[in-house]
């Protein structure tokens, strides 16, 4: 038998390749799809986008201009506030290398820090007992010699005869008391809200330095966390950089302030100045002042010691001018050397603009930003520009 013919058998459909637009999604399984889209988006389906027409684009610029004017007039009401946080977190990091020097003695951070707290403290009430009782002294003196000044002028015969002419103690007396004495106690009573505030300011800053440089390390830990992890290492590096020439900026000008200080109260003790302790305070004060706090404090003693004698102020005139020539040319190089890499005209020019910007406080902070951006500068910068 002739073998039976055999069909050969249809051949099944290949399947349609599955596209992965949302269209095919769509089309193969419409309910699903919109089910899956609706629920990655838990608000809802967006809208169409909204036209950039001119309106449109004139108020997002009127917002954005009037959300810039906020920002600026918030920062101008809130400057006193940053400038004091600024010195405070300033302060924390000058003191820090003190605190790890602790440290490396085998001291825990806490007691550290509560030591070099301590220390600034003390400093501090130091200050008030050696300049408040000479102040209040002279004020208390110069109040009980008032009227005798007053039964000189009024006992002294050229001064009658133009009273008797001009009528000028009865005017003299109406202006005392009628101007004078309500402007004396107004100005007692500013006086003494700006006590209050300077005393408010003082205690503020001590607390914000304590708790930054308690919590000094979690502060740039977390600022680092900010920094891409394939730069944070460098980062960190020039970061340790900048705050250890900050630090040894601020113990260098407070070690030479300490020296100028001493060698003064010792001369002033020598010559007999009355007031030494206070005014070799003064002195090492004004001294942590760039460029012209020296000088300030050179004249203010010197003019306090003329008033006593003038042998005593010609000896004070002499003795600052000499000093000030060591410290600029011996003591500061040698401290400084090793704190702040900043060229000498670098460092006149940031703290004359620094002094321009935020006063006695911005000479303090220009010198150690200017070496901050000095190190980036030379670490960064310069590289890029080298490798380009």
């Amino acid at each position: 038998m002739p073998p039976e013919a055999t069909t050969p058998a249809p051949r099944a459909p290949e399947p349609a390749t599955r596209s992965t637009t949302s269209r095919d999604a769509e089309d193969s399984d419409p309910v699903g799809g919109e089910a899956d889209y609706e629920a990655a988006l838990p608000y809802g389906l967006p809208g169409k986008p909204l036209r950039r027409g001119p309106f449109l684009f004139g108020l997002v610029g009127g917002l954005g201009v009037l959300t810039a004017i906020a920002i600026a007039q918030m920062i101008m009401h809130s400057l006193s506030v940053i400038i004091l946080v600024v010195v405070a977190m300033f302060l924390a990091v000058g003191l820090n290398p003190a605190v790890e020097a602790l440290q490396r003695r085998g001291l825990a951070r806490r007691g550290a820090i509560s030591i070099v707290f301590t220390g600034v403290i003390v400093v501090f009430v130091l200050f008030g007992f050696a300049v408040v009782p000479p102040v209040s002294r002279q004020m208390a003196e110069f109040i009980a010699a008032v009227p005798g000044y007053f039964n000189e002028l009024t006992s002294n015969t050229t001064l009658r005869k133009l009273d008797t002419d001009f009528q000028i103690l009865p005017t003299l007396r109406a202006f005392v008391t009628g101007t004078l004495g309500p402007a004396l106690a107004s100005g007692v009573v500013g006086a003494g809200l700006v006590v209050l505030n300077g005393v408010f300011t003082g205690v503020t800053l001590l607390v914000l330095m304590l708790y930054f440089l308690g919590s000094l390390h979690t502060i740039k830990d977390y600022l680092l966390k900010l920094v891409p992890a394939s730069r944070r290492d460098r980062t960190r590096r020039i970061t340790e950089e900048v705050l250890d020439g900050i630090g040894g900026y601020v113990a260098g000008n407070v070690l030479i302030s300490v020296i100028a200080g001493l060698l003064t109260w010792i001369f002033l003790s020598i010559a007999d100045v009355k007031y030494a302790l206070a005014l070799a305070l003064v002195v090492a004060l004004t001294d942590l002042i760039p460029l012209v706090g020296a000088t300030i404090g050179a004249v203010l003693v010197t003019g306090v010691a003329f008033l006593q004698s003038v042998p005593a102020g010609i000896a004070c005139a002499i003795f600052f001018i000499v000093y000030q020539q060591v410290e600029n040319y011996l003591i500061y190089p040698r401290v400084m050397k090793r704190s702040v890499d900043v060229t000498p005209a670098v460092t006149v020019i940031a703290a004359l603009f620094g002094g321009a910007l935020l006063g006695i406080v911005g000479a303090l902070l220009a010198i150690p930003v200017a070496a901050a951006i000095s190190l980036v500068i030379r670490e960064i910068v310069l590289p890029r520009q080298a490798q380009s």
